[in-house]
């Protein structure tokens, strides 16, 4: 490092007293123009926070030594040139000249400051800028050399060099580099070039590339882009094209790739689509919706992605949107219905691989009672002797790992293992944990970690720790470090899951999981902040008063206010906030959960405790108006992966409590109350110690659905998801 930093200091010493010894004469009327071109040095110079002759972006003294030489010696040299080339001769052209040379250095400043460039290309910069320069000079076109250069770069020289006759030339070659670095973005900036020759293939990209926002664009039909996609003559462009003018086009868009394979037509689907309300064959469209998302998930296995399967009104958000509608959250609002001919009407006509996709894409909403009585009504389909491995087969496999993790929740997995030969169900479960490293996201990871404290099989967890270990043993064999990561924090969490008395937390290098002094939770003046979120439905309207009614006077007081309440502990510094459940028809509990976020801020309030009161269909609300960075977070369930993910974005130390169930209110107001104890008393918040206590609570209740409720919630230290998740980014983010 030393070594280096001399041989900078030699290296600009040199090039100095060769400047000196080197400097052409400058008459006195050009002086200014040079000056300039050095401000614009000093400029960039001070960007490390010190003007010292060296051009510094990072530690690496190599780089830093190129930077340097190209701001100082190569631009230096460029301005002497202009002044000693007799080609350029008049005044007025050496001014042109060295204008052109302050430009350079001061779009690049501007560009670099607007974080469109990196310092790391000012070399490249300066050395196409100086080639361009020479080639003007010789009367050579300077599109040659922009179309060499990078974007950034080629960007910066064509604005400031393209002179009246190569300047739409010019601007042809930078936004084909554009383009080609954005191909989503060639609709949003095509029209200034939709004569050129490149327009029509650059369409046929467009369409290819993101299907979804190709329709919404042919829709506006006497637009400049609108004429460009319906003259195009390419056969997909053509179809979805025609999509587009097609009323109800969003119904057909999920199976353009069939449409446009000719495995599907218009007319077939237009059977089932009707006019979107009259003629709609509700029952007949998912199942369409459900065989094809089977054949797809084929292709996808061997990375053939069909169009129009990702994305807003692609086939996977079709489907779960037309799965919510029309199956689970009608049976979910009949949760109170006992008669079950009557609560499950909706999925009756659903066949049992249908009933697995219902199942799998309303994980984020399906109520536990829902799910259980759709997965006996699933079996029941299945025939007199059900075969798991059949109906696995039937659907290609397709996301079974949530499948059997949301079994394994809903204490459902043995029974649908045992569907099954004992080798076929082996074979399965050593998939289930399989291959975890090269599925490009951590979500098939959480499930397995999550599933695995709600199997109950003692050799069935026994086989998924051993298989977890075998792949481990491998990554590290094939020195496969994401592998190792991921396997060895599974191992590490099923072991302590099974009894392992080790302290996971100081295992796995991340905050304990176990417990939280006060301090962690309270703010800089000490205070303990809570917010609770409500919702105006029926729940909503009908828990609040009991909440807000639990709260003794003796240790409260109580202020209800037009949108929310305020409880504020007469000891200990507590301070609760809560929205009340107003009218949701209306929006006002939005209304109200908007206002008090905004009261907060204003009053420099920032919750380290957030509690999600509603159904789990609200959750994502709730966690759009999270303020961040909460200690404690309660709320239902978690609705899979990417909600946790989101959680620990926002809060990468949250300690989450949660239920497979929706939260009820008989057991969050003891759960409430005990940490309003703790925090009030000033005691460390004992995870264990608060469900040692609060299970002599619930399992001495007569009221059985009281205890199985109980059952359902999980502590932060049994959260093997997010506990996954905090030790993944904490072991990635120390490499």
């Amino acid at each position: 490092m030393k070594y280096n930093f001399i041989f900078i200091i030699l290296v600009l010493f040199a090039s100095k007293v060769f400047a000196l010894a080197d400097t052409p004469y400058i008459p006195i009327n050009r002086l200014h123009f040079h000056d300039l071109i050095k401000e614009q040095q000093k400029l960039m110079d001070k960007k490390d926070g010190k003007e010292d002759g060296l051009f510094r972006a990072g530690a690496n003294d190599n780089i830093n030594m190129q930077l340097t030489d190209a701001l100082y010696r190569h631009t230096n040299d460029i301005r002497y040139w202009i002044e000693r080339n007799e080609k350029i001769n008049s005044n007025n052209d050496k001014v042109r000249y060295l204008k052109y040379l302050e430009n350079v250095l001061n779009y690049f400043r501007i560009n670099w400051n607007a974080k469109e460039i990196s310092p790391l290309e000012l070399p490249a910069l300066i050395t196409n800028a100086d080639n361009i320069m020479k080639a003007k000079t010789e009367g050579i076109s300077i599109v040659p050399l922009l179309q060499q250069a990078p974007y950034n770069i080629a960007k910066i020289n064509a604005v400031i060099f393209s002179d009246d006759d190569e300047k739409s030339i010019t601007a042809n070659v930078v936004y084909l580099k554009y383009v080609n670095l954005y191909p989503e973005k060639i609709l949003q900036s095509i029209s200034p070039f939709a004569k050129e020759p490149f327009a029509d293939s650059l369409i046929t990209v467009a369409c290819k590339k993101n299907p979804v926002q190709f329709y919404s664009y042919a829709q506006s039909i006497y637009s400049t882009v609108g004429k460009l996609i319906h003259n195009n003559k390419d056969p997909m462009v053509a179809q979805v094209a025609k999509l587009s003018g097609t009323e109800n086009a969003l119904f057909y868009f999920p199976f353009l790739d069939d449409i446009l394979n000719n495995k599907k037509n218009i007319d077939s689907i237009k059977k089932l689509v009707g006019n979107g309300e009259k003629g709609y064959d509700s029952v007949g469209y998912y199942r369409l919706l459900v065989k094809t998302a089977t054949a797809y998930f084929t292709r996808m296995q061997a990375r053939d992605t069909p169009v129009a399967y990702f994305g807003a009104n692609g086939l996977l958000a079709t489907l779960r949107y037309r799965d919510s509608l029309h199956f689970i959250s009608r049976i979910n609002e009949l949760h109170n219905e006992n008669n079950l001919a009557i609560r499950m009407r909706a999925i009756q006509p659903l066949s049992a691989g249908e009933l697995y996709y219902a199942m799998v894409f309303a994980e984020d909403i399906i109520f536990t009672s829902s799910y259980k009585h759709s997965f006996n009504r699933m079996l029941q389909l299945m025939g007199s002797k059900p075969r798991g491995d059949s109906l696995l087969l039937g659907v290609n496999f397709d996301r079974y790992r949530k499948f059997i993790k949301m079994a394994a929740n809903y204490n459902k997995l043995d029974t649908f293992l045992k569907t099954m030969p004992a080798m076929r169900a082996e074979m399965i479960m050593k998939s289930f944990v399989a291959s975890l490293d090269k599925t490009g996201n951590l979500e098939d990871a959480v499930d397995v970690a999550d599933s695995y404290s709600s199997i109950t099989d003692i050799s069935l967890k026994k086989a998924l720790l051993t298989n977890v270990t075998l792949n481990e043993t491998n990554a590290l064999a094939d020195d496969n470090k994401n592998g190792t990561v991921i396997y060895g924090l599974l191992k590490a969490i099923f072991k302590t899951a099974d009894g392992d008395t080790t302290n996971l937390s100081a295992k796995l290098g991340i905050p304990s999981i176990y417990e939280l002094p006060l301090q962690a939770i309270q703010d800089e003046k000490g205070r303990i902040i809570q917010q609770v979120f409500w919702y105006g439905d029926k729940d909503g309207k009908q828990f609040y008063p009991q909440f807000k009614n639990s709260f003794s006077p003796k240790e409260w007081k109580v202020t209800e206010k037009k949108e929310w309440m305020e409880a504020i502990s007469t000891k200990g510094n507590v301070m609760i906030f809560a929205n009340r459940p107003l009218d949701n028809d209306a929006n006002l509990d939005d209304s109200a959960q908007i206002h008090l976020a905004a009261y907060l801020q204003e009053k420099g309030l920032k919750p380290s405790v957030t509690v999600h009161r509603g159904h789990s269909y609200w959750l994502p609300r709730t966690l759009d108006r999270m303020a961040g960075n909460e200690k404690i977070i309660v709320l239902g369930s978690c609705g899979g992966y990417q909600n946790l993910n989101k959680i620990l974005e926002a809060s990468p130390d949250a300690h989450i409590i949660s239920t497979k169930e929706i939260g009820a209110g008989d057991i969050n107001r003891p759960i409430l109350n005990y940490m309003n104890n703790a925090f009030a008393t000033g005691t460390t918040l004992s995870w264990k110690n608060m469900w040692a206590s609060l299970n002599k609570i619930f399992y001495a209740e007569a009221n059985k659905s009281i205890r199985e409720s109980w059952d359902d919630y999980i502590p932060p230290y049994k959260n093997l998801g997010a506990i996954f998740l905090k030790a993944y980014t904490k072991r990635i983010e120390g490499e």
